[in-house]
């Protein structure tokens, strides 16, 4: 066959053919070098295309920076692709922003010179060296983020452009004094109130609702009964922790590793070690030379517990007569370790300087380093056999788990008979209630992806953690939707028990209105002075709500306000003024509201330049 197609392709017709394909490939390329394309995209502002390669790219970079940003949290949120979906779609709308100021600008003429793009490029400190700007420092920049200079300097032109219009606008914002001061002095007020709760508990039991009322709420209210979409699987597991625990060690192959490893299981030698410290002091060379005199001293035959305990500065090894402790090599500072282990027992050394001070060491006694019996370290030499035993098995697994989920993609059965483990299943979960062992990013994004979900083929091993992996396969699959009646009628009923519950509670709350406002003496309440605006002793709504109320004048201003389970009656007696506003107060206050003003003028020249243009979001065919 390949002989007659080869034959055939030094036909007239072949060749005519050939060249058609290579004509075509041609203009292929020349029109992607011409930046032409067929592809439809991603949105166009004013007939002004964004590309889906522009998306794309600002699209990863807003991912990697949420990444970094969210670290273990953003790889949970990633599982779901709604997730991901709003945020590309967040950064096509900013990429539209972008656009929209870009044609408003150049419609008012704003330009940009090579001067003002190079005095930009020189005082940026990225570019400099030692303030001043450095050409192969910037060069090298570049080169590092991908870009040429005349590309660099066209992104900065219009990025300096965009910029000349918002700066204009958000630049333009101001807060008066007296605004930041006055929202001061609003979050400082404290108020005085007298409050009593209704509680809904007691009316429950009074409370009847019948088979009609829950169904004709459940008809009324189909989107609070919404099931999430969900899936159960089944699963081959694999992990080396299983393997170690179930792998024998003879007591042979245990000694035979004791035997070739012997060098690891020889004790270090240890040495006693004494000293005389000098601290450093004021005066390096003063304290050298006394130690240097020291040294003399036990050169000439002096006593060196006796010097220590006179003249050493560390006051509780010189109650010891200098006496430190054992030391292996490695555990002292570099230039101590090495005196002390150049000595021989007996001998003092010549002055040694550390961090500490001078010091002069003597070598007490020598502990020689021994081997350490089998026994001791024989339970250790087991578990690190095991170990490895576990992890090559595992490997050994992993490679036949993935080769034989793959090549029979419609079961697990075989791959668990090749790895001689079991088939195992999980109930039914949604995306937000994974069983605690799989609940893994990528285990999520798999279950519910369209391989394994659509198509029924067993996912790609998915590492759970190190030496622990899965392939999942899809058992059952429910699709969202309502939930019926019979599963819900318990929770409705119990929801519209509360609700009449709640109702009495009001009209309890009610009665109880008219009373404080009669000066009723058969009503207490709880009495709450400065309540301020973040207390945590009352119930937030009563916070809330106590701050909506109108300042009394001659008598108390009495309302009630809903809670989770009842209501509550509130007086409310005085309104406080804030006790002090500080200065720094009044100008965080103020740093906010500008921020906050310059954030909504932006928004609005968005819409504004929005409504005015015409935006449209393709869709392929």
């Amino acid at each position: 066959m390949l002989e007659k197609i080869r034959d055939g392709s030094q036909g007239v017709i072949a060749k005519g053919i050939l060249v058609l394909v290579i004509l075509s490939f041609a203009f292929a390329g020349v029109s992607s070098y011409l930046g032409s394309t067929t592809d439809v995209p991603a949105a166009e502002v004013n007939g002004d295309p964004i590309t889906k390669a522009e998306l794309e790219q600002a699209y990863q970079s807003e991912r990697s920076r949420m990444e970094q940003q969210l670290g273990e949290m953003f790889a949970a949120l990633s599982a779901d692709e709604k997730y991901l979906a709003s945020i590309k779609q967040g950064v096509l709308e900013r990429l539209v922003a972008d656009k929209l100021i870009d044609q408003a600008a150049n419609a008012m003429g704003l330009r940009v010179s090579d001067e003002q793009i190079i005095a930009a490029i020189k005082s940026e400190p990225a570019f400099q060296t030692d303030g001043k700007f450095d050409n192969e420092r910037y060069q090298a920049i570049l080169r590092q983020l991908g870009y040429q200079p005349q590309s660099f300097r066209t992104m900065m032109r219009v990025d300096m452009t965009r910029r000349q219009l918002t700066a204009a606008l958000v630049g333009s914002e101001f807060v008066l004094p007296g605004e930041a001061k006055q929202l001061a002095e609003l979050q400082g007020q404290t108020r005085d109130i007298r409050y009593l709760v209704v509680d809904s508990a007691p009316f429950l039991a009074a409370a009847n609702v019948t088979d009609a009322q829950v169904k004709q709420y459940y008809d009324a209210n189909q989107g609070q009964f919404m099931s999430p979409e969900k899936v159960s699987l089944e699963y081959v597991e694999l992990n080396v922790a299983d393997f170690a625990k179930d792998t024998p060690i003879s007591d042979e192959e245990a000694q035979t590793y004791y035997r070739e490893h012997q060098a690891q299981y020889v004790a270090n030698e240890k040495r006693l070690a004494a000293h005389i410290l000098v601290n450093l002091g004021q005066d390096d060379a003063a304290a050298k030379a006394k130690a240097e005199d020291l040294v003399k001293q036990l050169d000439n035959g002096a006593d060196f517990a006796a010097l220590a305990k006179s003249n050493s500065d560390d006051t509780l090894s010189a109650e010891q007569g200098g006496k430190l402790d054992w030391f292996e090599p490695g555990v002292m500072e570099p230039a101590f370790d090495e005196a002390l282990f150049a000595l021989t027992k007996g001998q003092h050394s010549a002055v040694v300087k550390t961090d500490f001070g001078f010091h002069i060491i003597k070598l007490l006694d020598v502990q020689a380093g021994a081997t350490v019996p089998f026994s001791d370290v024989k339970a250790k030499i087991v578990a690190q056999l095991q170990e490895k035993k576990a992890v090559d098995q595992f490997y050994s697994l992993q490679s036949k788990l993935a080769d034989t989920s793959y090549e029979v993609p419609d079961t697990l059965a075989e791959t668990a008979k090749a790895v001689g483990a079991v088939v195992k299943t999980t109930e039914l979960f949604s995306r937000d209630e994974v069983p605690a062992a799989l609940n893994k990013p990528e285990l999520v994004k798999a279950a519910f992806s369209d391989a394994v979900k659509l198509q029924g083929l067993n996912s790609e091993v998915i590492e759970l953690s190190p030496n622990h992996v899965v392939v999942i396969r899809l058992k059952a699959h429910q699709d969202a939707g309502t939930l019926p009646l019979a599963a819900v009628q318990s929770s409705i009923s119990d929801r519209l028990k509360q609700d009449q519950a709640n109702d009495a509670a009001r009209a309890k709350a009610q009665e109880l209105i008219a009373k404080v406002k009669a000066n009723a003496a058969d009503v207490t309440l709880s009495v709450k002075a400065k309540l301020g605006r973040g207390d945590q002793t009352v119930d937030g709504a009563i916070v809330a709500k106590a701050f909506q109320m109108a300042t009394p004048s001659a008598s108390p201003v009495v309302d009630s306000v809903a809670l989770a389970n009842g209501y509550a009656v509130i007086a409310l007696d005085k309104v406080n003024p804030a006790d002090a506003v500080s200065e720094e107060l009044v100008n965080a206050l103020k740093q906010r509201l500008n921020a906050q003003y310059s954030e909504a003028d932006y928004r609005g020249l968005i819409e504004s330049l929005k409504a005015n243009a015409k935006v449209l979001y393709p869709v392929e065919g």
